[in-house]
């Protein structure tokens, strides 16, 4: 870092590293920690999925009932 132009981008991103680099690693140390989101992002695709397509569910209302059954069933799984 004491190489580089201190307010390039690469020094920029180095010292992103540096300051977060207890959590970058935190999976090195607890195995229970997943070293990415995956599962996470899983789980929430369906709904941002769905969210788009509400847009085109005829009406208000029927959009609105449509998010209150994907509601209920994302809840459930």
């Amino acid at each position: 870092l004491a190489r580089i132009p201190g307010k390039g981008e690469l020094a920029k991103a180095i010292r992103y590293a540096l300051n977060r680099w207890p959590a970058f690693t935190l999976f090195l140390e607890d195995g229970r920690v997943a070293i990415d989101n995956n599962a996470a992002e899983r789980a929430v695709r369906p709904v941002c999925i769905g969210r788009k397509n509400y847009l085109f569910a005829g009406s208000d209302a029927g959009g609105d009932n449509i998010a209150d059954a994907m509601t209920i069933i994302e809840s459930a799984k």
